[in-house]
């Protein structure tokens, strides 16, 4: 197809019969074959049942026919989950997690997976086991993560919308590096399954090049049984008429301020809501000091730790199979208190009464996604000396973990640029079932400073 076709459009073409889902599926195979080398962004190809699929008969939906790409932690029936972690190199599975299986019952076509770190535990994308991927817009920087493979798919053109999840910046990190749309739901807008982590703060959702495309998955990823939670926000397909109250800073949790370019970028977002009408005002971060850091990487740990023990007790040695980061996390974890994870969760209950608390004042809160912009591969990889790479970690995902803990919806936006070209992305969360409310502000931004002709020189969509 000439000219970029974003997923929503795509679907229309299919049901008008102006092209074909197996013709979409062969020219997502060319441009994997085309990039893939460069980027390292699909992890593994399932190219024969996509093409199966795709000879239909499909379920009907707007997505119907869509290529699409798992993330490689989500398990999909009849391909490996890996995680990313050589631990689990060969885990063959048999069924598919709840928001795949929507994917699948919606009629979008499975194409492959996307390069994930280990476990999904950092915020870069470059684990021993798949190798690392990188950032379309540079190919020496990192793709964020923990799906970045995902979103450097999505940026080079191979897809435009992939599965994504997020448990502690893991859809808005890669959103903001790779310069794409990113939104993590509300807290149980989604069922996802069982996760090895001790708290409910994972989201699974998509990155994007059109915000409509995360509206549409978002929407047909929702849960909609009897027992809900949240009232399903449907498809929110265009901008609000609301004015919104935005609080806005820039300093991290321990008063540091941000890379000058990421500065730059968030004040300009500022400015451009206020442009728009909306009330910007600027705050003091609500978060402050190193308590939050201490008790969410002391639950972020807790994961590893098990692992590790796991690994032991089916006679592996852990550094034969699993990343120093890793197990630096699990000796992190094991050398605290008996009660530390407990006294961790209960320290996230008091976060998720306190950001209720702040949005109950304002509509919208926004932030930097990230300290500084992507970094280059190699200074947050796994193998990066534990405590060196604990401070690096600590120091540039410092504003995104805090929404997974409150549970509240936010997404990253694609409005800023560093001066050296790469990709910075804007925070904006609300307050819990807010989501639509969120998709409303960022159609109106995209439609005032639209990103959509910016492409790196990787790309090879239409």
């Amino acid at each position: 197809m000439a000219g970029f076709v974003d997923a929503v459009e795509q679907g229309n073409l299919i049901r008008k019969k102006e092209v074909t889902p197996l013709e979409l599926v062969e020219e997502t195979i060319a441009r994997i074959e085309a990039v893939n080398p460069k980027i390292n962004a699909v992890s593994a190809k399932d190219y024969e049942r996509a093409r199966a699929r795709a000879k239909g008969p499909l379920p009907e939906g707007p997505l119907s026919g869509v290529p699409y790409l798992l993330k490689d932690i989500e398990n999909y029936e009849g391909m490996n989950a890996t995680m990313g972690s050589r631990l689990l190199a060969n885990n063959l599975v048999t069924d598919t997690a709840p928001v795949p299986q929507k994917a699948v019952d919606a009629g979008m076509v499975i194409v492959g997976k996307t390069n994930t770190p280990e476990f999904g535990l950092l915020g870069t994308t470059e684990g021993l086991l798949l190798g690392a991927c990188h950032n379309p817009w540079n190919l020496e920087h990192s793709s964020g993560g923990s799906s970045g493979g995902a979103a450097a798919a999505v940026a080079a053109g191979i897809v435009p919308v992939a599965n994504a999840s997020d448990g502690g910046g893991s859809i808005r990190i890669p959103a903001s590096c790779c310069g794409l749309f990113g939104l993590k739901a509300t807290r149980s807008r989604m069922k996802i399954g069982p996760t090895p982590l001790a708290a409910d703060i994972v989201s699974v959702n998509s990155v994007s090049r059109t915000v409509r495309d995360a509206a549409m998955v978002h929407a047909l990823a929702e849960d909609r049984d009897d027992d809900a939670k949240y009232v399903p926000d449907g498809f929110v397909s265009g901008p609000s008429k609301q004015r919104l109250k935005i609080a806005f800073h820039t300093k991290t949790p321990t008063g540091q301020e941000p890379h000058p370019d990421v500065k730059a970028s968030i004040e300009a977002t500022a400015k451009l809501c206020a442009d728009l009408g909306h009330d910007v005002v600027e705050v003091k971060n609500p978060f402050s000091g190193d308590e939050f850091i201490t008790q969410f990487l002391t639950v972020w740990a807790s994961s590893p730790a098990d692992i590790v023990k796991m690994a032991q007790e089916a006679g592996l040695k852990p550094e034969d199979v699993l990343e120093p980061w890793t197990i630096g996390l699990a000796n992190l974890f094991n050398g605290m208190p008996k009660d530390a994870l407990a006294k961790s969760l209960a320290y996230f209950d008091k976060v998720e009464r306190e950001v209720a608390a702040f949005l109950n004042t304002y509509d919208v809160w926004l932030t930097p996604v990230l300290a500084a912009p992507p970094p280059k591969l190699g200074q947050q990889a796994p193998t990066v000396d534990f405590d060196t790479l604990y401070q690096r970690t600590v120091d540039y995902v410092a504003y995104t973990a805090q929404h997974n803990v409150a549970g509240t919806p936010a997404m990253s936006v694609p409005l800023g640029m560093s001066k050296n070209g790469l990709p910075i992305g804007s925070q904006f969360a609300a307050a819990q079932g807010k989501d639509a409310l969120l998709f409303g502000l960022a159609y109106e931004l995209e439609a005032a400073a639209p990103w959509i002709d910016r492409k790196p020189s990787t790309y090879v969509g239409g």
